[in-house]
């Protein structure tokens, strides 16, 4: 006998913040993904993480709108407010398991002609709000090499802070792993996200 099916989710239509338009993903953003993911500057600090072809790329959108089906979140297809048919890039939470770290992560991928702006914190921040003052969640937590910098300072801008190592993570290097608890978040100011420069 088979096990009880959980009940899908309600999936949620596009939500705004004040310069960004976020939508759950659907098939028609394979394209947009894969030529993402196909900019060496995206993937610099990643390569390892990133699929590889189409149905690689194919497989991560489909877990990605299942996410959303069963838990009614996820990860965003991003636009910019004043752009919203033109996609700058992915990104929110979902559970997963990295290098045996179980846990709710934050993961973007933004298109370098909207870095530095700080869209990415903007996303982050919204998708924050809603795991600790609407889901309650107990913590968010990201994964992130050493060597990239502008990710940490990024990370470290929203008030995550470092929780340890992953010993086989994302890449080619350990990762290091960072935390935001919903008691620390609820003690931050809320201010606007700050830009940070990035080098391609």
């Amino acid at each position: 006998m088979s096990e009880p099916r959980e009940p899908a989710a309600a999936v949620p239509a596009a939500m705004v913040t004040r310069r960004l338009v976020l939508r759950p993903p659907r098939d028609s953003d394979l394209d947009t993904l894969m030529a993402l993911y196909a900019d060496p500057a995206v993937t610099r600090f990643c390569a390892a993480a990133t699929p590889h072809g189409r149905d690689a790329t194919q497989s991560q959108l489909r877990a990605w709108m299942a996410h959303w089906e069963q838990r009614g979140f996820g990860h965003w297809a991003i636009a910019e407010r004043d752009q919203p048919d033109g996609l700058i890039g992915f990104g929110g939470l979902m559970h997963r398991s990295v290098a045996g770290h179980a846990g709710l992560y934050l993961y973007y991928r933004i298109t370098p002609q909207a870095w530095g702006r700080g869209l990415a914190s903007e996303m982050a921040q919204y998708a924050f709000a809603q795991a600790f003052e609407q889901r309650q969640e107990p913590a968010v937590v990201a994964a992130v090499l050493p060597n990239n910098a502008p990710t940490r300072k990024t990370l470290e801008g929203l008030g995550l802070r470092p929780k340890g190592t992953l010993a086989d993570g994302p890449g080619s290097a350990a990762a290091l792993l960072y935390e935001l608890t919903a008691d620390r978040w609820a003690a931050l100011p809320r201010v606007e996200p700050e830009a940070v420069a990035f080098a391609a």
